[in-house]
């Protein structure tokens, strides 16, 4: 059966659409982990200058912040596989793309923040564990405390990919 020029319209604009909700999800995740990383790393830094021993227990609040960048490609991932794009045999409706956009976009917004807050929070967990390092596993929790929130999204964003995959294919024929 061969597509009309309109059919074949949405159906590209499906896909680029669900494409950029996955486009997103991973690169507003990827950035916000480097700008918390780095925010991370700058107070390490100064603390590593004075006290290298405190190596071990700052590396763990400096890489915090780079799951949220783990967290997109996942959400993007998941995006792919269940709505096809990855098998190239996407059938989805223009409620179910733009709903794709919305769902990567603001998952993507969430580990974004998220990752630049964590990177806040281990600064100031760094600068308790520089001030008195047999705090440091406390001064751990604040960071670990902002991630809860990264996981809401991503566990958030992989219920809706579900949901809309399930939405936006085509109905199975009726039996004869």
């Amino acid at each position: 059966m061969e597509l009309s020029t309109w059919d074949a319209f949405f159906n590209w604009l499906a896909v680029g659409m669900a494409y950029s909700g996955a486009a997103f999800a991973f690169g507003l995740g990827g950035v916000g982990s480097a700008r918390g990383i780095a925010i991370a790393a700058n107070q390490a830094a100064g603390v590593l200058s004075e006290k290298p021993d405190l190596f071990g227990r700052l590396l763990v609040m400096v890489a915090l912040p780079g799951t949220q960048g783990f967290y997109g490609f996942v959400i993007a991932f998941l995006m792919a596989f269940f709505t096809g794009l990855m098998g190239n045999e996407v059938h989805l409706t223009p409620g179910t793309w733009l709903a794709l956009l919305l769902v990567g976009a603001l998952a993507g917004y969430v580990q974004y923040w998220s990752a630049i807050k964590q990177g806040e929070a281990s600064a100031a967990g760094i600068a308790l564990t520089a001030r008195r390092p047999e705090m440091s596993g406390r001064a751990l929790l604040f960071p670990a405390l902002v991630e809860t929130y990264a996981v809401v999204a991503l566990l958030a964003a992989f219920l809706f990919i579900l949901w809309l995959s399930a939405l936006g294919a085509p109905a199975a024929p009726a039996a004869p």
